[in-house]
């Protein structure tokens, strides 16, 4: 299942927030404003001091009220992405995923031998970095249920942190136009127990 509503994850949980805070606040403007639009007509038979009044709400409601809506969801916005960028941890496990138009590459730097192909391994309950790149075009890693997603430029590494809550099996795909077939570009993440994850990375590479 591909959705931001349903996370497994803090970083994931932190943008679905995100997004239901956002989604209130344009909520909110968008039934002030149309509720202000209305008025008008409801009373359009007052005159003078009156309607010089409903000129002073639609202004000031229908103005300066979303103004500070999103002034405020901005503040919000920025303070939730700083908290979504990658901080030093000793727990934190080390995987990389190279992106072509065929299919996403992983490595592990627990595990430098090993390679997987379509299938990202990690380790539940443990936050994870993972340097992204690509070998051809753009491309866009995205698990939704773990983390949002991170653009693959070729020629730089960037870096995502995902974490699972559980161990269980998530869908990512390559958010991004890079030619055709690009909407099935998908692959799995499975995040392990910490048995799992020891005897994962103990198997000998393919």
């Amino acid at each position: 299942m591909l959705s931001t509503v349903d996370p497994a994850g803090p970083a994931a949980r932190t943008i679905a927030t995100l997004w239901w805070v956002m989604l209130a606040g344009g909520v909110l403007i968008f039934g002030l404003v149309m509720a202000l639009l209305v008025l008008p007509f409801l009373r359009h038979k007052n005159i003078g001091d009156e309607n010089r009044q409903i000129r002073v709400w639609i202004i000031g409601l229908g103005l300066a009220f979303p103004m500070v809506v999103l002034a405020v969801l901005l503040a919000y916005g920025l303070v939730v992405g700083e908290r979504l960028l990658p901080r030093e941890s000793a727990d934190v496990a080390r995987v990389s995923a190279e992106a072509r138009r065929s299919a996403w590459a992983f490595a592990y730097d627990d595990a430098p031998a090993l390679r997987t192909e379509g299938t990202l391994h990690i380790p539940a309950g443990r936050p994870v970095d993972v340097a992204i790149t690509t070998v051809d075009v753009i491309h866009s890693f995205w698990v939704p249920r773990l983390a949002g997603k991170l653009d693959a430029i070729p020629g730089r590494t960037n870096v995502l942190r995902i974490e699972a809550d559980a161990p269980g099996q998530y869908h990512g795909l390559s958010a991004e136009f890079s030619g055709t077939g690009y909407d099935s570009f998908t692959f799995t993440v499975i995040a392990h127990d910490a048995a799992g994850w020891n005897a994962f990375l103990e198997r000998e590479p393919e």
